[in-house]
């Protein structure tokens, strides 16, 4: 099994806050229970990023290591096969008192849900994210808004502790940056992500059979499920203080009628983004009655964060979410009136 080159790129995190955060591990990991979290619903790289690091933890010795997220506990079928599975438990099994908890792909307290008092138990916490419009909470803060991905700070953290890549480690960490990158095709696919895939696929990875098993594989009542939902899709030219937006919405019926689980959904935001005569994309999930989940994208005139964050979410200026309430003409409202305030081009 080949080993990755260790690397030396600089990210825009203080060193002071890399020392701390090798020196929290180090003191409390190797004899402590050690908690990992990521957000609600996870995706490839809050799951990815946990994960690979988790096993970076268990190649230090680390015995008493448990992985967790907040909510129903279940994986996103394309995440199934990732290395380190098995430490992951149901929110309800985490350890109540932990004496590490480190918090992955997480920009507020509130994307924690029932696990936030984990935090306050805790003899420590350390926080990585790559999120601009991350909060700041815990005891220790690697948050660079420069990084295509979560993936990428926990590399960093993993390279400072000596923990040199192995194929498993290098498979979620590979995973949480092809996700957050649209498999590397999105801005923030800079030098520094092409050259930390190049030390991941030095470890032996299958980059073709990761990307089947992540973006090329779908079940046959989604493709359906997508067409209904792309069908009801609404363009609207002059929104957007005219730079245009295209938006559809996606039900619990929806989902029912298909058998389709949500996961499903994450995927839908791609073709719509796609539509080439408007720069903001959005597609509005329902998760409970009267209760969405709306992803946001924009090409560039817009910063679609500082929207969500408006609307009490939170993301990237191209990429953002929050939750909104209603009908779907309902959330709509509020996302035209902020769009006409945010746009940057």
């Amino acid at each position: 099994m080949t080993e990755a080159v260790a690397t030396t790129i600089d990210v825009t995190i203080a060193e002071a806050d890399w020392a701390s955060a090798v020196r929290t591990v180090r003191e409390f990991a190797p004899a402590g229970r050690v908690l990992l979290i990521c957000h609600v619903s996870p995706d490839g790289d809050a799951l990815g990023s946990m994960l690979g690091f988790a096993l970076g933890l268990r190649r230090l010795g680390v015995r008493d290591l448990q992985a967790t997220f907040p909510g129903p506990f279940e994986i996103p079928e394309p995440f199934t096969g990732l290395p380190g599975l098995d430490l992951l438990v149901p929110e309800a099994d985490a350890y109540p008192n932990p004496d590490l908890v480190l918090v992955f792909d997480v920009a507020a307290e509130s994307r924690l849900g029932g696990l936030v008092d984990r935090l306050a138990a805790a003899r420590a916490t350390v926080v990585l994210d790559h999120h601009a419009s991350n909060t700041r909470f815990g005891d220790v803060q690697l948050v660079d808004a420069t990084a295509a991905a979560t993936a990428v700070v926990a590399e960093q953290l993993l390279d400072r502790l000596d923990v040199p890549l192995d194929l498993h480690i290098a498979e979620c960490l590979y995973v949480a940056l092809a996700t957050d990158t649209g498999s590397f095709r999105f801005d923030m696919t800079t030098p520094r992500v092409h050259e930390m895939a190049a030390r991941l696929i030095a470890t032996g990875l299958r980059p073709g059979e990761i990307s089947r098993r992540i973006f090329d594989s779908r079940p046959f009542g989604a493709m359906k499920l997508f067409a209904d939902v792309l069908g009801r899709a609404e363009l609207e030219p002059t929104a957007a203080a005219g730079h245009g937006l295209v938006w559809t919405y996606a039900t619990l019926d929806d989902l029912a009628r298909h058998e389709q689980r949500p996961y499903v959904l994450d995927a839908l935001i791609d073709p719509v983004r796609c539509v080439a005569e408007v720069d903001v994309s959005v597609v509005v999930k329902e998760v409970a009655a009267g209760e969405w989940a709306v992803s946001l994208r924009s090409k560039g005139a817009v910063d679609v964060s500082a929207v969500a964050i408006a609307l009490g979410g939170g993301g990237h200026r191209l990429a953002a979410g929050f939750t909104g309430y209603g009908a779907p003409g309902d959330v709509m409202v509020s996302v035209r009136e902020q769009l006409a305030a945010h746009v940057v081009a």
